[in-house]
C-alpha cells in the first residue's frame, strides 16, 4: 500500500502548480522522490494533510450528530444527514490519511533518523498513532500492521489490535519528543505549524491524545478512570498548551485554497444551515434548558439583517436552527437559498410580487435591499430564517471591499450599489456574520484544555466526586470561551458576531442557571451538553454520542443527549442500515461509516474478510470496538 500510497502522492503534486517552495519536493522535477524532502519541509505538508483528514471527518461527523445541515435533501451528503452514508462520502478521510499524510511518514521518519532529529521522529509517530485511530473511529477494521509496507493489498487489522497499536505508538512518540537533539539536528521549531516547534507542547498533545482514546473505552469492563486521570495530569493544563491549526483569509487567490480552514471549504457555501437540535443547546431551549442563551450564541450561530417594519430600521436576527428530527422542511425542497438582494415590486410570477434589479439596475432608486430569493415555489417564501453560515473569503470579494473592514458580507453584489439613494446606515446588507469554526480564518482546535477538563469531569462524575467534577466542569466551559476569545480579538470588534466575549458576559453565564451550581445539579447530560459545544464539528462528538448511545436511557446516567433522535427523512432506504427499531439497542444508531471504493476496489478479498458484515447496508450500525461492551 505504501508504493501504491507514493505512486498516487507523487502524480498529484507534479500536477500541482503551486509556488510554494516548502511543497516542493523534487530534485528532478521530472522525477518524483520520496527521499529528497528534508524533516521540515516534510512535516509541514503532513500537518496540514492531516488536519484535512481529521477536519473532514469531523465534518462528515457533524452530520451525523447534528450540528450542522445543507438545504435541499439529494445531493450525496444530504445522504448522511439522513443517516444513510453513501460510497462517495466515506473516500475522502481514507485518501487524505493513507495518500497524502501517511506515506510521508516513513520517509520523514528514515531521514530524520539519519540526523537524530528525535523530536520530528516523535511528531511523525504522533501522528502515525492518530491517523490510524481516526481510521478505526470512522471505519472499525482497516490495515494497519502492514498498511504502509510494500504489499498493496495488505490484510486487516481488528479495531482492538489498531487501538493498542496506536496507544503503543505514541509512547514511541513521547520516548522521542523527550530526547535532546544533537546541535546539528533540524530543529522542531523549522518545520512546525502547529506548536511553534515547542517539544513539551507536542508531549503534552500525545498525553492529552492519551486521555481521550482510554476515556473513549467507557463501555469496556477494564476501562480504567485512573488511567485516564494520569495521562491528564501531563496533558494541556492551560489554553497556551493547545494545539490548534490556524487558518488565513487572504485576498491572494492563488493561496487562499490552501491557508483557509477546512471548515470553511467543507461548510463555507450559502447552502448550510445549523440544526434545531445543536442551536436548542446555544439557547438553553431543549427539554428541561434554562432558556438563558449562551454568550457564545451570537458567535457561532449565524445571524443577518432584517428590517423592522415596527421601528423602520434594520435589526439582527439570530438564525433558526433546522429541525431535522421532527420537521418535514427538507423533504419539501427547503430550506432554500435566501440572500439579500435589490429588488422591487412589480407584476411577476415570482410569489413575492418583487423582481431582483439587474446588475444596471441596481444604482435605480425603485430599487432597495430585501431577503429575496429565485426560488418561485410559494411554501419557500420565507425561508430566509434560516440563515446560511455562509462567511466571505477575501479573494471572493476583493471587488466589493467593505469600508468597515468587515470581512463576512455575503453576495453584497446582487445588493444596491453605494450611489442608489436608498442605499443608507438603515439599509440591510449582511445576510450572514458567519460562525466562528466555519470562517476561512477560523482555527481548528485540534487538542486543548477545555477539552481535558471536560473528560476530567466526566471521570470525575464517573468515580462519584461531584464536587471536583462540577469544578472541571465549570473550567470546561469558561478555557472554551477563552479559546475562542483569542481568534475573536483579532477581529475589528465593531463588527457583530466578532466581539470578544467579555469577562462579565463568562462570568454571568457561569453563575446562570443554564450552568450546575452545586454538585447536586450536576448530571452527566449537562456535562456532555457542554462538551459537545465546545467540541463542535470534531469526531469525538460522535464518539461521545456512540459512547453514550445518543438518547438512549443510560443505565446509570438517564438520556445524556435529551431531544436528539432519528431524522424525519430516515426513510426506507436507510432504515436497510439498522437492524433495530428499538433506541435502546446499539443497532438503532449510526456506528461507523462504510468501508471507502479504493478497499472495495483494490483489496475485497481482505475487505471481506474484514468484517461478517463488511458487504451488508447493516455495517453502518455495526458497533467499532471500543463502542462494544466487554
Amino acid at each position: 500500500m505504501k508504493k501504491l500510497s507514493y505512486i498516487i502522492s507523487a502524480l498529484l503534486l507534479l500536477s500541482l502548480t503551486s509556488c510554494e517552495k516548502w511543497l516542493d519536493i523534487n530534485d528532478n522535477p521530472s522525477k518524483a522522490s520520496d527521499v529528497v524532502p528534508t524533516p521540515d519541509l516534510r512535516l509541514r505538508s503532513i500537518q496540514m494533510q492531516f488536519v484535512d483528514a481529521y477536519e473532514s471527518s469531523g465534518t462528515r461527523a457533524s452530520w451525523i450528530t447534528q450540528n450542522i445541515t445543507k438545504i435541499g435533501a439529494n445531493a450525496t451528503n444530504d445522504l448522511i444527514a439522513r443517516w444513510n452514508f453513501p460510497l462517495a462520502s466515506a473516500t475522502w478521510p481514507y485518501q487524505a490519511w493513507f495518500v497524502y499524510t501517511a506515506s510521508n511518514l516513513e520517509p520523514m521518519i528514515e531521514k530524520a533518523t539519519a540526523e537524530e532529529a528525535w523530536h520530528y521522529v516523535g511528531a511523525a509517530q504522533l501522528i502515525h498513532a492518530w491517523g490510524f485511530m481516526l481510521m478505526l473511529d470512522l471505519y472499525g477494521e482497516m490495515p494497519y500492521t502492514h498498511a504502509l509496507g510494500s504489499d498493496v493489498t495488505p490484510e486487516y487489522d481488528d479495531g482492538e489490535t489498531i487501538f493498542y497499536g496506536c496507544l503503543e505508538m505514541l509512547e514511541n512518540a513521547i520516548e522521542n519528543l523527550s530526547k535532546t537533539q544533537p546541535a546539528g539536528a533540524t530543529p522542531l521549531s523549522g518545520g512546525d505549524i502547529w506548536n511553534g516547534g515547542d517539544p513539551g507542547k507536542w508531549i503534552k498533545l500525545a498525553y492529552g491524545l492519551k486521555a481521550r482514546w482510554l476515556n473513549n473505552l467507557s463501555k469496556k469492563s477494564f476501562y480504567d478512570p485512573e488511567a485516564v486521570l494520569a495521562a491528564l495530569e501531563n496533558a494541556p493544563q492551560s489554553n497556551s498548551d493547545n494545539t490548534v491549526m490556524d487558518a488565513i483569509n487572504t485576498s491572494e487567490t492563488q493561496i487562499a485554497g490552501i491557508v483557509r480552514s477546512m471548515q470553511h471549504g467543507n461548510l463555507g457555501g450559502t447552502a448550510n444551515r445549523m440544526t434545531k437540535w445543536y442551536t436548542d443547546l446555544l439557547t438553553n431551549t431543549f427539554t428541561g434548558g434554562s432558556g438563558v442563551m449562551d454568550p457564545r450564541t451570537t458567535r457561532i450561530i449565524p445571524s443577518a439583517e432584517f428590517y423592522n417594519s415596527t421601528t423602520g430600521e434594520k435589526e439582527w436576527r439570530l438564525s433558526k436552527g433546522v429541525d431535522m428530527i421532527n420537521s418535514d422542511i427538507r423533504t419539501k425542497g427547503g430550506p432554500v437559498a435566501y440572500e439579500i438582494m435589490a429588488a422591487r415590486q412589480a407584476p411577476t410570477t415570482h410569489p413575492s410580487g418583487y423582481v431582483r434589479a439587474t446588475a444596471a439596475q441596481r444604482s435605480d432608486a425603485e430599487f432597495t435591499n430585501r431577503w429575496f430569493t429565485t426560488n418561485a415555489t410559494a411554501d419557500r417564501q420565507g425561508d430566509s430564517v434560516y440563515i446560511s453560515v455562509y462567511s466571505d473569503r477575501l479573494d471572493w470579494i476583493a471587488q466589493f471591499p467593505d469600508p468597515r473592514n468587515d470581512n463576512y458580507i455575503a453576495s453584497r453584489y446582487n445588493g444596491m450599489t453605494i450611489d442608489n439613494p436608498n442605499f443608507n446606515s438603515s439599509v440591510i446588507n449582511i445576510n450572514s456574520t458567519g460562525s466562528f469554526y466555519i470562517r476561512a480564518d477560523a482555527p481548528a482546535h485540534l487538542l486543548t484544555y477545555h477539552e481535558m477538563c471536560f473528560i476530567k469531569a466526566e471521570v470525575l462524575f464517573r468515580k462519584g466526586d461531584l464536587t471536583n467534577a462540577l469544578t472541571a466542569y465549570k473550567a470546561g466551559i469558561r478555557a472554551h470561551m477563552e479559546a475562542m476569545n483569542e481568534k475573536l480579538r483579532e477581529y475589528p470588534q465593531d463588527v457583530y458576531g466578532k466581539e470578544v466575549i467579555s469577562e462579565t458576559e463568562i462570568a454571568t453565564f457561569l453563575a446562570s442557571a443554564a450552568v450546575a451550581q452545586n454538585p447536586g445539579q450536576l448530571t452527566m447530560a449537562k456535562i456532555m451538553q457542554q462538551k459537545q459545544i465546545a467540541m463542535s464539528l470534531t469526531m469525538q462528538n460522535w464518539n461521545d454520542m456512540r459512547r453514550f448511545d445518543y438518547a438512549a436511557n443510560h443505565p446509570q446516567f438517564g438520556v445524556v443527549y435529551p431531544d436528539f433522535g432519528r431524522p424525519f427523512e430516515f426513510d426506507a432506504a436507510a432504515a436497510e442500515c439498522y437492524p433495530s427499531s428499538d433506541p435502546q439497542n446499539p443497532r438503532y444508531w449510526p456506528r461507523r461509516i462504510q468501508q471507502c471504493s479504493h478497499e472495495i476496489n483494490y483489496n475485497a478479498e481482505n475487505w471481506l474478510a474484514s468484517n461478517p458484515e463488511a458487504q451488508a447496508r447493516t455495517i453502518l450500525s455495526y458497533p467499532v470496538w471500543w463502542d462494544t461492551v466487554e
